[in-house]
């Protein structure tokens, strides 16, 4: 008997107000955002008031990395296979409770539990949001809108984390970084429920690729545990080269299995599309840029100039709202002027400006202008390149397939952020640790580590503004062929 196909997607759903439902998913994308810089501000509070040790603390943030990462790929394809509309709801659900149960947990143990049931929720909602986005703005000046608004979202926010986090710790108590995503989880779940439409997925039936499933999760998993684990105990330890050797395994497992089967939980046809791997490959190396820049930027500013929370927190500000600007139509109206590639490669040439400023701040450096211009250098870039690479990527994705792109999307964001704050930061601790060994003053050489690190973090922008030239360069067409524009380049 001829196996009974899959139905087919749903048509695009007819959206009756689709800026509040862009507001929706984009105040679900921030809620993320925000957690994943709030908490690094309030960790020493965390530590004495928990117990934690030194070492142990770093799962606060790890516990929620690794299962963020690991579930992306999979919450998207279930986005195509159940519906978007319900995985993103589920997802702020499971986030929001999770938020509770991390601002009541009584122990150390309970906390770094609720952090990675968080990261189970974040990774449900944030799979699918670009292709809530993509399949329900037509390509054209609203679809540009709308990734600009998502884009200004989840750039800006985690600036805003850094300065709430302070607010909320200086002001009440660490408890109040979670117990804020309670009113805010409620209000996207009743905001979705009334406009993020309904869709009709693939269906699971007896065809969902659950083996597949599970060795892209647990290699993903495993991955990320061995990035996370360098910080503590160095590249060439046995804990982390034993787990990027089984995950390396794993996803070989994987590749074998997709290509074998009928119904693959990730069809090999998505890295074949032109735009997905190059768009995300370039986009890589500007986001470990951008999340160094939290990190070793946020140490800097705390350590080397004594900044309290709040003041950390606002010297993000030219950043900030750099984005801000640029993500009401400024991009999209160069873009429509110049095209894609030129503004892309324009703001990345800026954020690996930025980037070498920091490379050059001191003991003594005042703010402004080098620390300000470093920050708004970067915004800039960001603000005007990372909404044509995400076009890029989800431009030829089929309908069918969005959520599985969205989720590729997200996975190579958090293993680039990942892996970029693992490598910076031990290259950082590294060489400081080198000169005060060497009889070296403690500053000094917690300055020329943040130096070296963020020279390297220019020089891998800086590498990827090279990858973009070669990669992302318009194709010739034929007479025949439609002239690409920002929807089908």
């Amino acid at each position: 008997m001829t196996p009974t196909p899959p139905p087919s997607p749903s048509p695009r759903p007819s959206v009756d107000r689709p800026w509040a439902m862009l507001a929706t998913v984009c105040l679900a994308q921030l809620m993320i955002v925000l957690d994943a810089t709030i908490v690094n501000v309030a960790l020493p509070t965390i530590q004495d008031d928990l117990g934690f040790s030194s070492s142990a603390l770093t799962w606060v943030v790890n516990a929620f990395l690794i299962s963020f990462g690991s579930l992306l790929l999979l919450a998207g394809r279930l986005g195509d296979l159940v519906g978007r509309r319900t995985i993103f709801l589920s997802g702020v659900v499971v986030f929001t409770v999770a938020s509770l149960l991390c601002a009541l947990a009584p122990s150390g143990g309970a906390l770094v539990a609720a952090r990675f049931l968080q990261g189970v929720g974040a990774a449900a909602q944030a799979s699918v949001i670009l292709a809530i986005i993509v399949t329900n703005f037509r390509p054209g000046p609203d679809q540009a809108r709308a990734m600009s608004a998502y884009v200004f979202v989840s750039v800006a926010g985690g600036s805003l984390g850094l300065l709430a986090g302070g607010l909320l710790t200086e002001a009440l108590s660490w408890h109040w970084i979670f117990l804020v995503n309670a009113p805010i989880g409620l209000a996207t779940v009743l905001l979705g429920r009334r406009f993020v439409p309904r869709d009709r997925g693939l269906g699971l039936g007896h065809h969902v690729d659950w083996a597949g499933a599970a060795l892209v999760t647990t290699s993903l998993m495993v991955g990320i545990a061995a990035i996370v684990q360098v910080s503590t105990h160095g590249w060439l330890s046995t804990p982390v080269l034993g787990l990027a050797a089984l995950a390396a395994v794993l996803m070989a497992a994987f590749v074998s299995l997709e290509r074998r089967i009928a119904e693959p939980i990730m069809p090999l046809r998505i890295l074949t599309v032109h735009g997905v791997v190059q768009a995300n490959a370039v986009r890589s190396l500007l986001v470990v840029g951008m999340y160094s820049t939290f990190f070793l930027g946020t140490l800097y500013l705390e350590r080397v100039r004594g900044l309290g929370p709040i003041e950390t927190g606002a010297a993000f500000l030219p950043w900030t709202l750099t984005v801000a600007v640029l993500s009401r139509g400024v991009t999209t109206r160069l873009v429509e002027r110049f095209g894609p590639y030129p503004v892309l490669l324009g703001g990345m040439s800026s954020a690996t400006v930025g980037l070498f400023l920091f490379s050059t701040a001191g003991t003594q450096t005042a703010f402004f202008p080098t620390v300000f211009l470093a920050c708004f250098a970067i915004g800039l870039g960001i603000g005007s390149a990372f909404q044509p690479l995400l076009t890029i990527a989800m431009a030829g994705v089929p309908r069918q397939d969005a959520g599985l792109g969205s989720g590729v999307t997200n996975v190579s964001q958090q293993v680039a952020g990942a892996l970029g704050v693992a490598v910076l930061s031990t290259i950082a601790d590294d060489h400081t640790a080198g000169l005060v060994e060497a009889g070296g003053a403690l500053k000094p050489s917690l300055v020329a580590g943040y130096q070296l690190a963020f020279t390297v973090a220019a020089a891998v922008a800086a590498t990827g503004v090279l990858l973009a030239a070669v990669l992302l360069r318009p194709r010739p067409v034929s007479r025949t062929e439609p002239i690409p524009t920002l929807e089908t380049a």
